[in-house]
């Protein structure tokens, strides 16, 4: 008895049935390529992927036992074919977001430098644009409260 009402008072009187159902987590890293004139890159969700013709920062999931800066580094040579040095990789902000099916958790880096040329191989499209211009493009809800965080610094 005196369990249940611990649980109940750590819980705010809510009852287990009351919780929202548990999600399982996806971890997902993105980047805000940032180029010499202060544009950001965003690339176009291709048809047939969920949320298809939104924009978004490129990145991609984090695989089991992979760290997020690998993950990143990987992502940005399969999709953009750039190569990125981890030092050259600047955690941010991050999205913690929950989608019908899963919570998301996304942190952002910063990156302005990188080698090779930046080619679309996986995107509808790529757009570099300017911070302030960047809530003209319709994102999924995870990135786009990025968005401010992206216009107040840069």
């Amino acid at each position: 008895m005196i369990a249940v009402a611990l649980r109940q008072t750590v819980l705010g009187g809510m009852t287990e049935a009351a919780l929202p159902p548990v999600l399982p987590t996806v971890l997902v890293v993105a980047v805000a390529l940032i180029d010499v004139d202060g544009r950001v890159l965003i690339a176009q969700r291709p048809e047939g992927k969920a949320l298809a013709g939104l924009w978004e920062f490129p990145g991609g999931k984090v695989e089991p036992g992979e760290r997020p800066e690998a993950a990143l580094i990987r992502e940005l040579h399969e999709e953009l074919g750039i190569d990125v040095n981890e030092a050259c990789l600047a955690p941010f902000v991050f999205a913690s977001h929950a989608y019908e099916s899963f919570h998301l958790l996304m942190p952002l880096y910063l990156c302005r430098r990188w080698s090779g040329v930046v080619v679309k191989r996986e995107h509808a499209a790529l757009a570099w644009v300017k911070p302030d211009k960047l809530s003209d493009y319709p994102m999924p809800p995870a990135d786009a409260p990025l968005v401010a965080w992206l216009r107040d610094l840069l």
